[in-house]
């Protein structure tokens, strides 16, 4: 197994539990648990594929995918209430699995030979939209949009770090964990610490 099949590996198992626990918060049956869990974890990936033209898309060239997604969220429906803070879990869970997806996501531009720009823009669509898929279909509001939250810039500049480490030192492995690595760290400050950017306010016109 190369490492990006490991990361993509890895993002659609830790995706899937983020999501099975969401469908738990939601008090969904089973098959909710599972739908959720299988969208959050490939929709991403599956964004980015058809994007880049990629065929067959990652989880129809290997159904384990969607096997290793559909047993998280069994594993899940089984086990979430032992856990004291679900949405706490599901936050961590999330930071991680955005990390390990922006790096394979911009791992598998790089295979193809993709340009910086596109390269950038396919870690951040890997790592950002099956989250995205997740919050909307429940309902919640998606953790790109909420105010402050560095979730899309984290990727962002991990996928950047990946490109430009790469372009100096072609030696993938080592790009695409640095990148990872930073675009966890900064999501992980986020939560943290409470790292933001700056937010809009709007002022009221002077009479």
């Amino acid at each position: 197994m190369s490492l990006i099949d490991f990361l993509d590996y890895a993002s659609v198992i830790v995706f899937a539990i983020t999501g099975a626990l969401v469908a738990s918060r939601a008090q969904l049956d089973l098959v909710g648990f599972a739908f959720i869990a299988c969208l959050t974890a490939v929709g991403g990936g599956t964004i980015r594929d058809i994007l880049l033209d990629r065929n067959p898309i990652f989880w129809i060239a290997q159904p384990a995918y969607l096997a290793a997604a559909a047993s998280a969220a069994l594993i899940i429906f089984f086990t979430a209430h032992l856990l004291q803070s679900r949405l706490r879990t599901i936050i961590w869970l999330d930071s991680l699995a955005l990390a390990v997806a922006v790096a394979a996501g911009t791992g598998v531009a790089i295979s193809l030979e993709q340009g910086p720009t596109i390269t950038v823009l396919m870690g951040i669509v890997t790592g950002c939209m099956g989250g995205l898929m997740r919050d909307v279909v429940v309902g919640d509001v998606p953790v790109v949009l909420k105010q402050g939250e560095l979730y899309v810039t984290a990727a962002f500049a991990g996928a950047a770090t990946t490109v430009l480490l790469n372009s100096y030192f072609p030696d993938i492995p080592y790009s695409l964990l640095i990148g990872a690595a930073i675009t966890w760290t900064l999501r992980a400050g986020s939560i943290y610490f409470g790292w933001h950017l700056p937010v809009y306010k709007s002022t009221p016109p002077k009479s």
